[in-house]
């Protein structure tokens, strides 16, 4: 007569209390998977067993629900399998569901224990690089000024307006000119921003559907020739019997080569004025844009749901930084858990499949503001611990009549 059946049984329902235990413990750890202790019997040559064991923990990799959080840093997956790749200051890279995140002295966003999250850099062109993920550093450098090269405009010019009775053009006598607007601020090399006005003259009958445009730079007007310097006609527009541009096919005029006298490069830049009509209407700007900019900060960036990450800056420009991967696994119970909310790759997982998370990929898509709660079902836990109490309890008991009848044995004479 032995006592293993019972011991065993004790053994094993210990552990499925710690099983259950932990998971109680991390209901409402962000980002964690429950588990379950697996049994197996044990036979030794008999048909009688010797008692039970356990043959392994599961852990359940379904996903948590989503809640909102108010921190931008704070990331959830959805639908799919994916785990954040994250990396040890060593080199070492383990992966987490546990989205809380945080950005050091240094740019790299982390997680509570240091690990460093990964992902793909950005091009010197501002396009995502690819290539092996290393850890994602968030600049703090400023942005680099862009010279104006480009302005896209479209106003309406009001065909009711007569030829101005007073010539030549000057920028500073309104009674020169039918109608101006301001096509800046424009930026040079340097970032220093300067007003570019546009001037529109109505030529005389019989060219009534013919305007001249002329330019002002920091107040000052457009000259060329001399002495005496002359205005300069930038650009001449015809148009139709319905008011749209005619001529030139290309709607744009080149302003420069300017000068200035803060150290930047001469600027040069297209006026583009497609789109302008001229209508019995008042004067109007109805589009105005221009792809130059002056040095920023960064004020914010976000985390989209590709896993790219966007800056702001505080001259309004945005600007890509880096893009999140994600990583999944053939098999995600061979993971070995570490702690610390994060698991290792063993040759049972298999080895990591890393990409870009999306919608509709098998990785699942980024949410930020919102963290994946754990996916432990406490009604179905403390149900459970009662299961593994009884279980517990009547192991004891297999061992206390063991005793008894081994005392029973040891007094008969």
């Amino acid at each position: 007569m032995a006592f293993s059946q019972g011991i065993s049984g004790l053994a094993a329902a210990a552990s499925n209390l710690d099983v259950i235990g932990n998971n109680i413990a991390n209901s409402g750890t962000v980002g964690f998977k429950s588990a379950a202790a697996t049994f197996q019997d044990v036979y030794a040559g008999s048909r009688v067993g010797l008692g039970a064991s356990v043959a392994g923990v599961v852990q359940n990799f379904t996903q948590g629900v989503t809640q909102t959080s108010s921190r931008g840093l704070d990331v959830a997956i959805l639908n799919g399998d994916g785990f954040y790749r994250l990396s040890s200051p060593s080199g070492e890279v383990m992966y987490s569901r546990n989205g809380q995140f945080t950005r050091d002295n240094s740019g790299y966003i982390i997680n509570a224990a240091g690990l460093q999250l990964t992902g793909y850099g950005v091009s010197a062109t501002g396009t995502i690089n690819g290539g092996t993920p290393a850890p994602i550093q968030i600049p703090t450098a400023a942005m680099t000024p862009k010279p104006t090269t480009k302005i896209s405009a479209e106003f309406n010019l009001d065909m009711r307006l007569k030829t101005p009775a007073k010539t030549p053009f000057n920028a500073n006598d309104s009674d020169t000119f039918n109608y101006s607007n301001a096509l800046g601020p424009i930026y040079d090399s340097l970032g220093g921003p300067h007003e570019l006005g546009a001037y529109f003259v109505k030529a005389p009958a019989p060219a009534t559907n013919t305007w001249n445009v002329y330019g002002s730079v920091d107040g000052t007007t457009m000259t060329s020739g001399g002495p005496p310097a002359t205005p300069t006609v930038l650009g001449t527009y015809t148009f139709d019997q319905n008011g749209n541009m005619a001529t030139p096919a290309s709607g744009a005029f080149t302003v420069g080569p300017l000068t200035f006298t803060n150290g930047s490069a001469p600027l040069t830049a297209t006026v583009d004025l497609t789109g302008t009509t001229q209508f019995g209407n008042a004067n109007s700007i109805n589009a105005l844009k221009q792809d130059g900019y002056t040095s920023g900060q960064l004020t914010a960036f976000s985390i989209n749901p590709d896993g790219t990450i966007t800056g702001t800056y505080s001259n309004e420009q945005t600007q890509l930084l880096g893009q999140v991967v994600l990583s999944s696994f053939a098999n995600p119970n061979g993971l070995e858990p570490m702690g610390e909310n994060v698991w290792k790759e063993t040759a049972a997982s298999g080895q990591a499949l890393t990409g870009t998370p999306g919608a509709g990929t098998k990785l699942g898509s980024l949410a930020a503001g919102a963290l994946e709660a754990s996916n432990v079902d406490l009604t179905s836990e403390l149900v459970n611990l009662i299961v593994a109490q009884r279980s517990y309890q009547a192991n004891a008991q297999t061992v206390k009549t063991q005793d008894q009848v081994m005392q029973t044995l040891m007094q008969i004479r």
